[in-house]
């Protein structure tokens, strides 16, 4: 236990609550500098306000960035299952949904809740609207001298949790970037992820609102770039939910280096060219008289199929017989990959996650700083970023649980 050691936790969303109370836990005393009114603002609206806090599948592999190695040793250090028995002693009961967890309350603020009462009960003082505008290093009293509001004060160990810049209005505004560069740090340029997908057609007001199961390819100058499926929603300006998201990050660092980005979507993911063709040949067989719109009824959602026919040239009413082959080739080769230009991503202030951040070559095993020992990192400050489904959190949890154990015993 070292009580006489002084750290600050600069950002009090998830990452640096857990930080604080890990340092605390070890015996340091700890002050937190929130920006916003109240710290966790960002928890509450995780998992559509039910808050995914982690997945019982974890590894590097559902994460991206500078530092994946890296998060694999930080994720093993504090798992999954660490994760849990924290929360469960914090009085927490936990549901599983295929792998994905959550409080049994289905409240975000059931998490933020127990952290703050926790924050409270290892006596860190908490400093809220409270916006660090300098950091530095005295060399005389080998200390980190914090600046705000014209008070100054003194810490040996700071620990920057300040968030990138997704969800600018929860706090994450990219000052923590500039705190880092300070101290000679890079940042990996900073993009959106787990955001949706601008594109360039204007046919998606047709089917706005629409959701379904759908594959999604994603081409960077022509070659395929990743893959994912899920439930795809169609919005007014291109391609939402989770299989957007996923793909997000690669399609916004490859627009930021000027390269060509299409996506392909499968309505009939299940379905390959063979068993396409005799899908439809079956189907013909025994609906030629019908209607191309009824013909096409209960194959995938009715705008959908009434986009796809416009597409192919097709009338709606023309009769199924009267389609020649090569229109309803047109119209297979849609449902198996309707092509679309990617021209953008939803930026900062709709994204969840913010890809880039501190160039994680540039910390150690224990996140401290190589350029200026004492100063930590944790969180989405780091060159990582995970998948939708808990991923991000985790790595929070994880990277605040070590960040704030090595701070307070002076891990070098």
């Amino acid at each position: 236990m070292n009580m006489s050691r002084q750290v600050a936790v600069i950002g009090g969303g998830a990452a640096g609550m857990m930080a604080a109370i890990q340092t605390a836990g070890a015996g340091a005393a700890v002050t937190i500098y929130e920006k916003n009114d109240r710290v966790g603002k960002k928890i509450l609206s995780t998992g559509n306000g039910r808050c995914n806090f982690s997945n019982e599948a974890m590894g590097k592999e559902f994460y991206h960035g500078s530092g994946k190695a890296l998060a694999d040793e930080i994720l093993s250090a504090f798992d999954v299952a660490r994760t849990k028995d924290f929360f469960s002693s914090l009085g927490m009961r936990i549901k599983a949904r295929d792998g994905y967890l959550y409080p049994a309350s289905d409240q975000a603020s059931t998490v933020l809740d127990l952290l703050r009462y926790e924050l409270d009960r290892r006596h860190v003082t908490v400093h809220t609207e409270e916006a660090v505008r300098s950091l530095s290093f005295d060399e005389g009293r080998k200390q980190f001298l914090i600046g705000r509001r014209g008070k100054e004060a003194f810490y040996d160990a700071v620990i920057l949790c300040c968030g990138g810049k997704a969800a600018p209005n929860t706090g994450s505004d990219g000052s923590g970037f500039r705190l880092a560069e300070r101290f000679g740090h890079r940042i990996v340029r900073p993009v959106p992820a787990l955001a949706a997908l601008v594109c360039k057609e204007p046919f998606y007001k047709q089917v706005a609102g629409v959701r379904c199961d759908a594959e999604l390819t994603l081409q960077v100058a022509g070659k395929e770039a990743a893959r994912e499926r899920g439930e795809l929603q169609l919005t007014d300006y291109g391609l939402s939910g989770i299989p957007a998201f996923q793909l997000c990050r690669t399609a916004a660092y490859a627009l930021l280096d000027k390269k060509p980005v299409m996506a392909q979507v499968s309505f009939l993911p299940d379905f390959d060219k063979a068993s396409c063709d005799s899908f439809f040949r079956e189907r013909i067989s025994s609906h030629g008289e019908d209607g191309m719109d009824m013909f096409l009824t209960g194959i995938v959602n009715k705008k959908i199929n009434r986009l796809l026919l416009k597409l192919a040239g097709i009338r709606e009413t023309e009769r199924v017989k009267d389609v020649s082959p090569a229109a309803f080739a047109r119209l297979k080769g849609l449902y198996l990959g309707l092509e679309t230009t990617v021209m953008g991503t939803n930026d900062f202030d709709r994204a969840q996650v913010c890809a880039g951040g501190v160039d994680c070559s540039e910390v150690t095993e224990y996140l401290m700083s190589k350029k200026r020992p004492g100063l930590y990192f944790a969180g989405e400050i780091l060159d990582i970023d995970g998948l939708c489904g808990g991923y991000n959190l985790q790595w929070a949890w994880s990277s605040g649980a070590v960040a704030g154990r090595a701070a307070a015993s002076d891990i070098m």
